[in-house]
Parts: C-alpha cells; structure tokens; sequence
C-alpha cells in the first residue's frame, strides 16, 4: 500500500524505479493517484475524461516493459488521440469525440509503459493562455491560488502535476501552451525542436508547424525521459527535426560547457513586465554567471510584433478549418452555443482574409525565424521572463472577447501577458520554463531558456545544471490552498 505522501514525493522515473524493484504496483499507484485525483479536481476542475477501467485493463492485459511502466499519466483533451479516451478538444462542439485510431504519440506514450486514466481540460481550439471552457461547466483554478488561472492551453496538466495527481502530463505547445502553464504553476516545461515530436496520423502539421506536443513535469529528467520516449519521426511526416548526438537522459550527464548566454527583459509588445518577472531574470542571470557561463544583455532585432500579427492570421486559419472540417463531416451547420466568441471571432477574422494572406502570414514566420537564427550564432541561450506577470486572474483571458485580433494583439490582450513564448514556436528553436522565482505572496514566476534550432540536448544540458544548482522539485502549493472548492 503507497500513501499519498509516499507517490508524491518521487518523479515518474523515481516511481518506475519502485515498480521495477516490486516495492509497489502499477494497480497501488493508480489508486493513489484516483484518490488524489478525487480529492483535488472539485476545486481544480482539471480532469475530464476519466476511465479507471480502461487504465485497470491496460495493467491487468500486461504493460509494455518501457522505462516508465507503471506510472499514472493524464492526456490533455487537445490532440492525442486514442480509441480508449474520446475528447472534447475544449470545445461543445466536439464535445465527446470519438476515435477510429490512436496516434503515434500515444501508442509510443504506452510503449514506455505509462497508465494513462483520463485527460485534462483545455481551452476551446487551444487558443489563450488560460484555460477556461464552457463544455466542462467553468474554469480550471491555480492549486497555488485558486483565485488564478493555471494558464493555457495545457493549463490543466500543469495544475494536476502541480496538484500531485500525476507526476507528470501530456501537454502540446502553439504560442507557449506548455512553458506559460509550467510558470504559472511552478513546473518544468519544454517546448522542442519543431519535429521533434510526432503529429501523425491525424494531421501533418500543427499551425503551419508552430505547434507541438510537449510535457509538464516537476523534474528535468522526467521530460528527458518522456523525451526519449517519443521523440522521432512517424511515417509520412512532412519534414523532420535535427539528428541528436544521443539520448535525453545522456545529457542530463552530460556538463553543458561554458556557453555564452544572452538576457533581455523588455517586453518585445512595448509594455512593462512586472518586477517579479524583471528579479527572475536578474537573479537567473548571476546563478548562470555563477556557473561559469558568458553572460550578457542581448535581444534578437527581429520584429517580434509582426511574427505575432502573422501568427494571428494563421491560428485564426487553423481555427476556422477545424470547425469547418466539424460541420462539413456532420452535415449541418453551426448551432447557437456550440462555440464561444472568441472562436466565433476567428473564424470571423479567418473569413476576411484570403489564400495570399495566409501564405504571407507563413512568410513573414519563416523570415523572423531566419532573422532570429542569426541571432543565435553569436549567443548558444536566451534568457527571457517567460510570462510579462504572475499567473493571471481567473476570467482576464475567458473566451468571451468578439474581437479576435484585439484578443490577441490589444494593449491588455494575450501578447502583453505572454510577448516571449511564441517566438519559439515560429522560429521552431527549443524552449523551456524554469520554476526559479516565487512572488512574495507565494504565486510562481517562471524564466525562459531558448537554444538554436535543434539543440534540445543542449537545452536539457543546461536545465538539468540549473535545476541542480537551485532545486525546485519539493517546493509544492499548500494543499490547505485547494482542498475545498472555492466559493461561488
């Protein structure tokens, strides 16, 4: 029997050395993590999907002998097909989607042996740094506060792995889906090299290949892992990413060098940041210089406020095909409440444009990635806040704006809470959020590393060094803070 105490104090690697040892069962650590999951997602609202019976099937059939085999796992309920956890991909309208197939990612997530019980919770179409959807009754909470949003779009994972359900979650990144939530709830998050991860079967690419898969973890060496685990192309993939010199958990081993590294604070969306996210900086700055790297103030000169408008063009696109792509295989059109405004509004905005427009879009995206990888043959890593503020208020970011691009480009919109993520995502380079800084009242502030297209090793490298240097691993939300619902 594991306590609850005792699951949440290993990592996925620390609880499949346990199985491996036989000191617990893949069945007792499932208990563990339902209870958990029962005890927290009243207050959360951060699990949807939930199918103990698939996962106690899946143990009693016989895991996979993989090198995670026997942990509990959650999928967000964006992408990430399979058969045995249909999806609402965070939205009414496809609310409950069924699956003929799994895909890729899945089937190599089951092959390391992982317990897959259920999803957690997105916004509509993965759009917003928030998580707040109407097909699942209200928004997910912050366990740091529940007053705050976890972030988005994997907000929901980052919140149960923050929580303790699981001690680490699927999670995908398109503008910074998997590092905003690791800020906002003191987690690890890494985006890859665009590729590294793969899409198929159910689509070729995300975003004009901005968006990936990624996780939320509370260690370096668990992502690594999960990295090791499904990193490399499937069949049909259009383009590939750099070959690795070797594995994820290889270079956790492996010192990182001295590199030479670059720190900026200043918004790219022409605001202020808030001075916590200013210390973060300044204070990851000296430990990096404490640990023999080069370090100095440098930015990229690339217009960032330009890759966002074009960013904005090709989601609002993408937006508009999947809703298409709904209504046309239903055969019947769109009916009142099935999508919130803000999705509305994309596909409004997606109306007004035209083919030349979105292939501008893509160009303009392709040249700031090619402005930026001039940037990074003078410097190996970019230092960056990853948000511009704490984790915001529940309902700033909710999907109630009719106003597309001033949701996401306006003076308060998404750009001035998040202007550093997505240029990760357009230039396709790795990208990762450090929990290294925690406000005075106890919210955390995560920090950015970027590396050169295709050196996720390096990255891995170097986060495994700072993690080392300044341990976040136990520092966990109050339990006090979520164990009750909040008030109505």
């Amino acid at each position: 029997m594991v306590t609850l105490e005792q699951y949440e104090e290993h990592d996925a690697v620390g609880l499949a050395e346990r199985v491996a040892r036989r000191e617990v069962s893949p069945e007792e650590l499932l208990d563990a993590a339902l209870a958990k999951a029962a005890a927290v997602n009243p207050s959360l609202n951060a699990l949807v999907h939930l199918a103990p019976d698939v996962a106690r099937r899946h143990i009693v059939d016989g895991l996979p002998d993989g090198p995670l085999r026997g942990v509990p796992f959650l999928l967000k309920d964006l992408g990430c097909e399979a058969v045995d956890f249909p999806g609402s991909n965070g939205s009414v309208l496809l609310a409950n989607t069924r699956y003929t197939g799994n895909c890729n990612l899945y089937e190599r997530l089951r092959a390391a042996g992982l317990v897959a019980f259920g999803r957690t919770t997105a916004p509509e179409g993965g759009v917003g740094p928030v998580t707040e959807a109407a097909v699942y009754g209200g928004p997910t909470r912050n366990p740091w506060s529940l007053e705050r949003t976890p972030g988005g779009s994997s907000g929901c994972a980052a919140a149960a792995v923050a929580a303790g359900v699981v001690p680490a979650a699927h999670g995908s990144d398109g503008g910074g889906s998997v590092r905003i939530p690791a800020s906002s709830c003191g987690l690890f998050g890494l985006k890859p090299t665009r590729a590294r991860l793969p899409d198929g079967p159910y689509a070729g690419e995300g975003w004009a290949g901005m968006a990936i898969d990624g996780f939320l973890t509370r260690s370096v060496r668990d992502t690594a892992a999960l990295l090791d685990a499904t990193h490399g192309p499937d069949l049909g993939a259009p383009y590939h990413a750099p070959p690795l010199g070797g594995t994820f958990m290889q270079a956790l081993e492996r010192p990182p060098g001295r590199l030479r590294v670059a720190f900026n604070d200043r918004s790219p969306a022409g605001g202020t940041i808030h001075p916590a996210c200013g210390r973060a900086v300044a204070e990851t700055a000296t430990l990096l210089e404490s640990l023999g790297h080069h370090v100095e103030e440098a930015a990229p000169t690339a217009d960032v406020a330009a890759m966002m408008r074009a960013w904005t063009v090709i989601v609002a696109c993408g937006t508009a095909l999947w809703v298409r792509g709904k209504l046309e295989s239903r055969g019947r059109p769109l009916e009142e409440g099935e999508l919130e405004p803000v999705a509305l509004a994309a596909c409004r905005y997606a109306r007004s444009l035209d083919g030349a427009d979105y292939l501008a879009a893509v160009e303009q995206v392709h040249a700031f990635g090619r402005q930026v990888a001039r940037f990074f043959a003078d410097y190996d890593v970019l230092l960056t806040p990853t948000l511009a503020e704490p984790p915001a208020l529940v309902g700033r970011f909710a999907h109630r704006f009719e106003d597309f691009e001033a949701y996401r480009l306006g003076p308060d919109g998404v750009f001035a809470y998040s202007p550093y993520t997505a240029a990760a995502n357009a230039t396709g380079q790795p990208a990762a959020s450090l929990p290294l800084h925690w406000t005075d009242d106890d919210l955390p502030v995560g920090v950015q590393l970027s590396c050169a297209f295709g050196r996720d090793e390096l990255l891995v490298s170097l986060s495994a060094q700072v993690e080392a240097a300044k341990p976040w691993f136990h520092r966990r939300p109050d339990p006090d803070v979520f164990a009750s619902p909040p008030a109505a």
